[in-house]
């Protein structure tokens, strides 16, 4: 009997409901057929760098333990030497193709012989889109709602802000719970971390909005200082012109004709300077809380759409190149 056992077993066992599920066939050419069923688990190491969008491989190896290669060699049948079901069906894998090879190995001992199957497993990823990317997706546009409400709805802004990177914290750290810890990035934490990142400058956004209305207000109160300071002065000026002699009377079409004159002349040489179409939209909104909202509403959305455009396209297209 050939002392083959499995170099990458974790648990495994027998079939024995109702009889050992094991029989031996002899050949009259004295071939010898010695079948038997076993249930194993295997150890298969991943690299998660692309996950969700991963494949990954998964090797069976059978080996002898005892026997070297001057004892015992095994050797793959020729012509379809692994059978699998048809209907397999996993629950986040799909399983692509498999090949059958050699992993001979040399100990001090001597060389042992060994046959393996390399199972190309590609994950499902339509779970993870409707479970993760999508949620993600709105959460980040909810965030934007911010952006659209008047200035002073501080509680609404605020609570709005807390909430969605609340969730979104939540919903990453749900998301590695059930990942082993690894010591690289994952596509998947790109993607929640960016998403983290757009929620969160959607609350500090309205920090800094918060703050350019508070000054924006300050600036209308010292302007409105001053208009009332230039108004009492003016008015101090004309009852003081009232009280003057005639001769200062006198003097004032002197001064309003040369005045005039200057006038015309720097209308004359002096042009207006042409506003482009970004400083004539802007000029329609005064403040520069408002600014920043107007401008937000059109930044995040531009910027979310770049980073789903190389996000896709770069771990997509490493995934087809690794394939390859």
């Amino acid at each position: 009997m050939p002392d083959l056992f499995f170099s990458n077993e974790k648990e495994g066992h027998f079939h024995n409901i109702i009889m050992p599920n094991v029989y031996i066939r002899i050949f009259p050419n004295g071939t010898v057929l010695y079948s038997i069923r076993i249930s194993l688990t295997l150890s298969c190491p991943m690299n998660l760098k692309l996950y969700p969008l991963d494949k990954q491989t998964c090797s069976l190896r059978m080996a002898s333990y005892g026997w070297t290669t001057d004892d015992l060699v095994f050797l793959w049948k020729e012509g379809d030497p692994v059978q699998v079901v048809k209907n397999l069906h996993l629950p986040r894998f799909t399983l692509e193709k498999f090949r059958t090879d050699y992993c001979n190995s040399k100990t001090n001992t001597g060389e042992y012989s060994c046959l393996k199957v390399d199972l190309l497993f590609k994950r499902e990823f339509s779970y993870y889109l409707i479970q993760i990317y999508i949620p993600c997706c709105m959460l980040v546009i909810v965030s934007w709602v911010s952006f659209w409400l008047d200035q002073g709805a501080v509680p609404a802004r605020v609570s709005l802000g807390v909430t969605t990177l609340l969730t979104m914290a939540t919903q990453s750290s749900g998301i590695n719970a059930s990942l082993p810890p690894v010591s690289y990035t994952k596509a998947i934490d790109v993607w929640t971390g960016v998403c983290l990142t757009f929620v969160f400058g959607a609350l500090l956004e309205f920090a800094l909005v918060n703050y350019a209305s508070r000054s924006d207000m300050h600036r209308e109160n010292m302007k409105k200082t001053r208009r009332e300071m230039e108004a009492a002065s003016m008015d101090a000026a004309s009852d003081l012109l009232d009280t003057d002699s005639n001769a200062t009377f006198a003097m004032k079409p002197l001064v309003r004709g040369g005045v005039d004159t200057k006038m015309r002349q720097c209308e004359i040489h002096i042009s207006q300077p042409r506003k482009n179409c970004c400083r004539l939209w802007m000029s329609k909104f005064p403040t520069r809380s408002k600014r920043i909202d107007v401008i937000s509403r059109i930044t995040f959305p531009l910027v979310f759409a770049i980073f789903n455009l190389a996000y896709w396209s770069t771990y997509l297209f490493r995934d087809e190149e690794e394939e390859k």
